[in-house]
């Protein structure tokens, strides 16, 4: 009889040391201003490079600890080892000056599940399998309002501190809804704040609300979710740091070690086999379950086989049909060689990794190599039906691709500059494009956008242009990748129709996602109001400034609304962006125009 045991061990007191003491390479704890033991996986950024984490590095600037962060700069108050927490308040907020508020926006949604080295929420897990989620951080909102809303306490007046230009200027501290919203006010900035003191009393002063500005916000560099996809918490007994998943692992410093099988997945899928074959057990003979257990092992084995052989028959017949397509065609042994075993990895996301590569001719390539899913296939069709037949200077080249069984990958040409997003939205410093480059890339984007349009024999919908997507040469010419979301289909036709809402939350017309208002406040609500083609927008680019036509004010545009600058106290006005909460649609009509 065959016999599996599980084995529920965890790594002793002394080995946890060892392994933290061999990610820190003993480095002794660093000192700045008040802050103290600046150790693992923090770092100053003069301590030597094998110090910490570098996804955690601090500055000492005139003896006082400095984030930068998401563009922003803020002020390290507190570091908490004990609950795995920071505490940090924006540069611009400064005590006895009660009209100074946070320079840079920053909410929830600025975080990244796997990508972010840091999180407004913890998760702790117990004895008894419940999970418990800890809010360290929330939101507050600065809005202007023409008129003052009427009975609403909700809304907190801050003048005399903070007066806007026009209108009433107040700051909510409770939950918004769209509902809240009155029509004549406008989001300005959201900030965050410490849930610990977090004002409960909706008829609180701003000058407490100030306070709590000053007080700052924690934010916990324990991730949620580990860069594995696994799920992490905190042991609320022990206090450490373990992340579950198909195997139950444990998070030291920058490692993760397999410690057993547990988690979510393991109770859903491994979870009920493991009982079903402890029934076997038990009620069947010894002999049935010798070989009925490996009968079913293998019946389920087939069954996967399968479905994955199903889905490889239907890609392989579309690049049979496709056949007169422009990309070559490697194999997976050629893409290996190329990329040299995966060894230089470019980036990651939910569709697989994307590693450089160098062609037989020694032009540098990118490979995007696929995970094995269904939504992954058809990503792959959309991609080879749709790049694969084009060319332009502002659409990325799609040089070849791979179809082996469950081994998929794309090959592009290679994008020195990285993408968009990291120049537009860097974590550290300041932008680093200047006027024109970013109208020269502006101005590309368009271009690549009107060829898809209106340049081919089939219209190409991208349904997925954002900064991310949008990808950079050594000259900085923009070209539009990532076309795993895009639908053909022919030049005359004036409409397209959805089952489903198809982009990124923030990026998408208000029309599919009506209820957020997007990435960007000078979206115009009525497709009316837009031009009716990609081609009129390249024109408003290139033409003179005079001839371009005044369109009205959006629904939401911001308002003006003084800050003080943080060197000369001289005034100046900020505007931000607030994605609201969104419902998705059934079924989508898109209206094209023809021209």
């Amino acid at each position: 009889m065959l016999v599996c045991v599980l084995h529920d061990r965890r790594p002793t007191q002394d080995t946890r040391e060892a392994c933290h003491a061999k990610d820190d390479h003993h480095c002794e704890p660093s000192s700045c201003g008040d802050i103290h033991n600046i150790s693992f996986p923090f770092r100053l950024n003069d301590d030597p490079k094998k110090c910490g984490d570098q996804r955690y590095s601090l500055s000492c600037e005139n003896n006082v600890t400095v984030l930068h962060w998401y563009s922003g700069k803020y002020y390290v108050l507190a570091i908490n080892y004990g609950n795995y927490s920071i505490r940090v308040v924006d540069a611009n907020v400064r005590k006895g000056n009660c009209s100074s508020i946070p320079r840079n926006s920053l909410a929830s949604y600025n975080f990244s599940y796997y990508d972010d080295p840091y999180s407004t929420s913890q998760y702790r897990k117990y004895q008894n399998r419940t999970r418990e989620v800890i809010q360290l951080s929330k939101p507050i909102i600065f809005m202007t309002c023409e008129t003052r809303p009427v009975n609403s306490s909700l809304y907190v007046e801050t003048a005399p501190c903070v007066n806007a230009t026009s209108g009433h200027s107040f700051v909510i501290t409770q939950t918004l809804n769209a509902s809240d919203l009155w029509d004549s006010c406008r989001i300005q900035l959201m900030v965050l704040i410490s849930s610990s003191i977090g004002t409960k009393d909706k008829n609180s002063s701003y000058i407490d609300i100030h306070n709590e500005l000053l007080y700052g916000f924690e934010l916990s560099w324990v991730q949620s979710y580990g860069r594995s996809g696994d799920y992490c918490s905190i042991e609320g007994d022990t206090n450490e740091v373990y992340c579950s998943g198909l195997f139950y692992t444990i998070l030291e410093g920058d490692k993760y070690i397999v410690v057993f099988y547990d988690g979510p997945l393991f109770n859903t899928i491994l979870g009920v086999s493991a009982r079903c074959i402890l029934a076997a057990v038990v009620l069947w003979t010894p002999t049935k379950v010798i070989f009925g257990i490996p009968c079913v092992v293998v019946l389920l084995i087939l069954k996967l086989k399968r479905r994955h052989l199903s889905m490889y028959n239907v890609i392989e017949e579309f690049l049979q049909s496709h056949n007169n397509l422009m990309p070559i065609r490697y194999s997976y042994s050629n893409i290996k060689k190329m990329t040299k075993g995966f060894k230089d990895k470019l980036g990651e996301g939910g569709y697989g990794s994307v590693y450089k590569g160098k062609l037989q001719s020694g032009h540098l390539v990118a490979v995007k190599m696929l995970g094995n899913s269904k939504a992954n296939g058809q990503d792959f069709m959309n991609e080879v039906a749709t790049i694969g037949r084009i060319h332009h200077v502002n659409v990325v080249r799609l040089i070849g691709y791979c179809a082996e069984g469950s081994k998929r990958a794309l090959i592009y040409e290679y994008m020195s500059k990285g993408s968009l997003d990291k120049h537009i939205f860097p974590k550290e410093g300041l932008i680093s494009l200047s006027c024109k480059e970013a109208f020269e890339i502006s101005l590309g984007v368009a271009r690549g956008i009107d060829y898809l349009h209106q340049g081919c024999d089939m219209k190409i919908l991208h349904f997925d242009i954002k900064p991310h997507n949008i990808l950079l040469d050594e000259k900085f010419v923009p070209k539009i990748s990532d076309f795993g979301l895009a639908r053909l289909c022919p030049l005359d036709d004036s409409s397209l129709t959805l089952t489903a809402a198809r982009g990124t939350i923030g990026y998408i017309a208000p029309e599919l996602f009506y209820k957020n208002i997007g990435a960007l406040w000078c979206i115009q609500m009525k497709p009316s109001d837009r031009p009716n083609s990609m081609n009129k927008v390249v024109k408003m680019l290139e033409g003179e400034v005079e001839y371009i036509q005044m369109p009205p004010k959006p629904f939401l545009y911001p308002q003006d609304m003084p800050v003080v600058d943080d060197e000369d106290d001289s005034e100046r006005t900020l505007s931000s962006s607030l994605p609201l909460k969104n419902e998705a649609q059934e079924s989508i009509s898109l209206i094209q125009n023809p021209n």
